[in-house]
């Protein structure tokens, strides 16, 4: 039986991961890090009273979990999956927020530890999908921007699917120069650069987690839409993680990577 820690456990994708360890039958929730929780709600979040509740991470008890799902606050995911690696708890990493230079360190701290772990900046199939597709369009349609739409709550921006998009789209981009004569009059209207590629970012109510890459080459265009319209969405992406990250020998970038 694999033990689950869940940090964040009482926000929006938290819940849904508690749902999701708790209906499965070789998985099971022994702990949740959540700030604000307290005991008497345990049953709003459906929680067993066997659930270990911790509101600090220095509270967290050594040992109480094989796997750290993680769907916390990018201010917060750094120092989580350090403690989790430290601690020999697989990490399940869903938050965005963590940059180029963070992400090195921890991989190179998963193999210090010889402890497995994912971050995946999507879990959901489509988004997967849509990076893998847009990284083969690349390396033929060079002009290429990148539009992402999320919910108005969002702390984070552009969000980890864009700039992994736009990192994989770099790896095969051949080299090219925008219009150097291009004006602006009005800053940032041209949305965040990287590398020359464009990266758009929407936040508004009403949405979840949309993206869109945009291709235009001489007399056509191609675009690449992804829409994910229930966070539910995401856990089959977390289900295949959880099958799988106790069997990594070191931190993985990107779902793509275990599938």
């Amino acid at each position: 039986m694999k033990k689950v820690l869940i940090a964040g456990a009482t926000g929006a994708m938290g819940q849904k991961a508690v749902a999701l360890v708790n209906s499965l039958p070789d998985v099971e929730l022994t702990a949740v890090l959540a700030p604000h929780l307290t005991a008497d709600q345990r049953e709003q979040f459906h929680l067993a009273p066997s659930v270990q509740i911790f509101q600090e991470l220095n509270q967290v008890t050594p040992g109480i979990a094989d796997i750290w799902v993680d769907f916390t606050i990018p201010a917060a995911v750094y120092t989580n999956v350090n403690f989790a690696i430290e601690h020999h708890m697989a990490p399940v990493v869903g938050t965005t927020g963590l940059n180029d230079g963070q992400e090195a360190e921890l991989i190179e701290e998963s193999k210090q530890y010889q402890c497995g772990g994912l971050i995946a900046p999507n879990f959901g199939m489509s988004a997967v999908l849509l990076m893998k597709f847009a990284k083969e369009a690349a390396k033929y349609f060079p002009d290429v921007e990148i539009i992402e739409m999320h919910h108005a709550d969002k702390k984070d921006a552009p969000s980890g699917t864009a700039l992994s998009t736009a990192k994989l789209i770099d790896q095969v981009r051949p080299n090219h120069e925008t219009n150097p004569a291009e004006v602006t009059t009005l800053d940032q209207v041209r949305g965040g650069d990287y590398h020359g590629i464009k990266i758009h970012s929407v936040r508004l109510p009403g949405y979840i987690a949309h993206e869109q890459v945009l291709f235009g080459g001489a007399g056509e265009a191609l675009t690449i839409r992804q829409d994910s319209f229930d966070r539910q969405s995401f856990m089959s992406g977390v289900k295949v993680a959880l099958d799988k990250v106790l069997d990594l020998k070191e931190l993985v970038i990107g779902l793509e990577n275990i599938l």
